[in-house]
């Protein structure tokens, strides 16, 4: 495969059986190189077996999976699918010098370095059983970048996690992706979090993907959105961009929309003196969360 290729991995009409139930059906995304890669879709959609499929830890009933790297070198992928597979009897520095044993890496300088990265240097002899949650999600994480990944595969790795948790994991993934250039893909019931970390989307249901999008895109489509009723439409377009809103006339309707947050006040004041008048104002908001229930349909349990 060409080093020179601008995805991690392109999922090509997968489908996964077991038995007589269809698991994954079908399904087509493409990972871009270098994004952070958020996996959305209810329990029971098909996130995880396709994440399982990705890291080589089963294999596809149908269709294919092409890596943009050499995934059958040891430690290119990175997985941690479901809970962090950690010597409970052991510290967090020799669970990491098990893995690079089992990779057959060179044990150095880098465990340590990867101990620091991950927040864990200062644990020292703790047994990995006595950690908290999130201790260990990021335990998981460092051994999963053990020989320097390409791309990291994790499925949920904040559920559960206190807001604390949280933050450092997200804060984590963000420095891997910007620092190190990892390619990351990650699932997570949290939308809210995953919107935070996102660069690309991928909305499961029912074993195939509904829909790709980008950030940008989702951005463009979510926020908050205001309808302004007035009679001086342009001028109250002039105010509004002023404000630093986004702002557009719909002249079928003879409304303004306008996308972004404000202070209300602010706005009426400023029209106020600008001489227009604003009769009515409707607003709704837009998040990750809103978005997958209006693209499938009932509520979320991403």
């Amino acid at each position: 495969m060409s080093e020179s290729a601008d995805y991690v991995i392109k999922i090509n009409g997968v489908c996964k059986d077991y038995g007589k139930a269809h698991v994954l059906t079908d399904m087509n995304f493409t990972v871009p190189k270098g994004s952070i890669f958020g996996l959305v879709g209810r329990n029971g959609a098909g996130k995880t077996t396709i994440m399982r499929i990705m890291s080589g830890l089963q294999k596809p009933t149908k269709g294919t999976v092409e890596y943009g790297f050499d995934n059958k070198k040891l430690g290119n992928v990175g997985a941690l699918v479901e809970l962090p597979s950690i010597y409970s009897n052991a510290s967090a520095k020799d669970n990491l010098i098990y893995q690079y044993i089992n990779l057959g890496l060179k044990v150095d300088d880098s465990v340590d370095k990867l101990l620091e990265f991950v927040g864990l240097a200062d644990t020292g002899k703790k047994k990995a059983g006595k950690f908290s949650l999130g201790m260990r999600q990021r335990l998981g994480i460092a051994m999963a970048m053990a020989g320097n990944p390409e791309v990291l595969i994790l499925d949920e790795p904040i559920n559960g996690l206190d807001p604390q948790g949280i933050i450092q994991i997200r804060d984590l993934l963000i420095s891997l992706n910007k620092e190190k250039g990892v390619t990351v893909i990650i699932s997570s019931h949290i939308l809210s979090e995953l919107s935070k970390l996102a660069t690309d989307f991928a909305f499961v249901e029912g074993g195939r993907v509904v829909k790709e999008i980008k950030a940008e895109a989702l951005e463009d489509a979510g926020g908050l959105h205001t309808e302004f009723y007035t009679g001086n439409p342009m001028a109250l377009i002039s105010v509004l961009n002023a404000k630093g809103l986004a702002a557009r006339y719909d002249g079928e309707t003879g409304v303004v929309h306008a996308k972004g947050y404000y202070n209300l006040t602010n706005i009426v004041l400023a029209a106020n003196e600008a001489g227009v008048n604003i009769a009515r104002v409707v607003t709704r908001e837009t998040d990750l969360e809103t978005y997958f229930v209006n693209l499938v349909g009932g509520e979320s349990h991403a």
